[in-house]
C-alpha cells in the first residue's frame, strides 16, 4: 500500500489543501488575523469563523508581493493545517505536493525545502507551480494547454506542451506575469469607497466580500460607463448592505432605494454604500493595469505576447486549450470578456476555446489529487527524504535541480 499523498495549494489568500483520497479540499485562509474586539486572540487559518465581530480586521500575511517573507507566520499556518486538520496522518509517512509561484526566488525555495523536510519531515516533497497541476485536471485532449492563473497577487500565463518526462513541460520562455490581483483590486475598491463614500480603509475583510459579491467584468465598458454618466438611476446601480455583526453578519447586495434620504438617513437602517461604476471600473484593472500607472500591459496582451515568443506550429493548440484558473476567474464575465477581446488578436484560422472550470479557485488542487493517483510518475518527479538528507552539503541544489519550477 503506497503512503498517502496531502495536496496543499499554498496560495498567497488561501490554503487549498486535502489528501488525494478526499473528495474535495479545505480552503483555510493563509494568514493570522486580529480582530479590534478580541486584541488579545489570534486567528490561524479558518479559526475566523469563530470570530462574532470582524469589523476592523487585521491581517498578518506571510506573502508580500506573492512570496513568502514572513516565515514565521508561514509555519504557523502549515502547522494549524498539518498538525490540526490532518492530525491523524505522519508526515514521515506520508507524501506531499506542494506549489509556489512562478519565478521564485531561489532562497525562499531552500527554506521551503528545509521547512518540510527537517521540521515537519515529509517521506516525499514534490515542490512545483498551479499551472502543471491544471493542466494534469484539463479534460480536453490537446498536446498544449496555456494556463491563466490570476489569483491574490499576480496573474500569470504559462503555456505548457506534452513530455514523456513528466507528462506536462512549461515552456519557460513563454511564461508572463501581470501585478494584478484580488489583493490589488480590493485596495482599489477601498480607495475609491473611502474617497466618494466612507471611510473603509480598515474594512479590508467586508470590501473583500463585496467585490466578490457585486463587481463584473464589462464587455461594453465604454458604453456602461457612459450610461452611469448619463443616469444616475440605471440598471448597473446596486446597494451594498454593510454587516453590522449584530443584525447582518454578511453584507449583501439588493436593489437602491431611491427615495432613501442618504443626508439624514434612518437610523433604523442598516448602513449601505452605493456602487454605479465602480462595479466594473475596479476588475478593469485586470485588462488594463494603466488606468492606475501601472506600466503593463493586461491580460489579453500577455497571453498574445506569450504565445507569439513560441513556435508557430504550436500556437494554435494553445489558442485552442486556454483554461482560467485562481480566484479572479470567478469573476462575472470574465471568460466572456476575455474570449471577446482574445479574438480580435488570435488568427481567424485558429480556434479559441477559453475553458472556465466550475470552480476556478481548486482546479489546481484537482489536478493534484490526480497526479497523486499515477504512484510512478509522483515518485519520479518527487525528492524523498532519503534523498535529501544524503545529498549533504547539496541539500540545497537537488530540489532546485529536480523540480520544474
Amino acid at each position: 500500500m503506497s503512503n498517502p499523498v496531502l495536496i496543499i495549494d499554498n496560495g498567497a489568500a488561501t490554503i487549498k489543501c486535502g489528501l488525494a483520497s478526499s473528495e474535495s479540499p479545505n480552503i483555510i485562509p493563509n494568514c493570522k488575523m486580529k480582530v479590534k474586539s478580541e486584541r488579545q486572540r489570534q486567528y490561524i487559518g479558518d479559526q475566523i469563523d469563530d470570530c462574532k465581530d470582524c469589523s476592523g480586521l487585521y491581517y498578518i500575511l506571510p506573502h508580500q508581493k506573492g512570496f513568502i517573507m514572513n516565515w514565521d507566520t508561514q509555519r504557523e499556518v502549515w502547522d494549524y493545517v498539518i498538525n490540526s486538520k490532518y492530525k491523524h496522518i505522519d508526515p514521515k509517512e506520508t507524501q506531499l505536493i506542494i506549489t509556489e509561484p512562478y519565478f521564485n526566488f531561489k532562497q525562499i525555495q531552500n527554506n521551503i525545502d528545509e521547512v518540510l523536510f527537517e521540521e515537519f519531515g515529509f517521506a516525499s516533497v514534490l515542490r512545483t507551480n498551479t499551472g502543471f497541476l491544471s493542466c494534469f485536471n484539463s479534460k480536453v485532449d490537446t498536446p498544449a494547454c496555456l494556463v491563466v492563473d490570476s489569483g491574490f497577487s499576480f496573474t500569470h500565463i504559462a503555456p505548457y506542451i506534452c513530455s514523456e518526462k513528466s507528462k506536462f513541460m512549461k515552456l519557460k520562455h513563454g511564461v508572463r506575469r501581470v501585478d494584478v490581483g484580488g489583493k490589488l483590486l480590493t485596495n482599489h475598491l477601498k480607495d475609491i469607497i473611502s474617497y466618494r463614500q466612507m471611510n473603509v480603509m480598515d474594512e479590508t475583510y467586508v470590501i473583500n466580500q463585496c467585490k466578490e459579491d457585486v463587481c463584473f467584468v464589462s464587455t461594453k465598458f465604454h458604453e456602461e460607463l457612459k450610461t452611469c454618466e448619463q443616469k444616475k438611476r440605471n440598471n448597473i446601480v446596486t446597494d451594498y448592505i454593510l454587516p453590522d455583526y449584530t443584525n447582518v453578519k454578511r453584507g449583501y447586495a439588493k436593489e437602491p432605494n431611491w427615495r432613501a434620504n442618504r443626508l439624514n438617513p434612518n437610523p433604523d437602517d442598516p448602513q449601505f454604500v452605493r456602487l454605479a461604476n465602480e462595479r466594473f471600473q475596479v476588475p478593469e484593472l485586470l485588462f488594463n493595469p494603466s488606468d492606475i500607472g501601472i506600466n503593463q500591459v493586461g491580460i489579453v496582451e500577455a497571453i498574445v505576447d506569450s504565445i507569439s515568443s513560441l513556435p508557430e506550429k504550436i500556437q494554435p493548440l494553445l489558442y485552442s486549450n486556454i483554461v482560467l484558473t485562481g480566484g479572479n476567474a470567478n469573476i462575472r464575465g470574465f471568460k466572456a470578456r476575455l474570449a471577446k477581446d482574445l479574438r480580435i488578436y488570435c488568427p481567424s484560422l485558429y480556434d479559441l476555446n477559453v475553458n472556465l472550470p466550475k470552480n476556478p479557485t481548486t482546479y489546481p488542487w484537482f489536478g493534484g489529487k490526480e497526479l497523486g493517483s499515477h504512484d510512478d510518475l509522483l515518485k519520479k518527479l518527487s525528492v524523498t527524504k532519503k534523498e535529501y538528507d544524503e545529498s549533504g552539503d547539496n541539500k540545497r541544489s537537488i530540489c532546485v535541480d529536480k523540480f520544474d519550477t
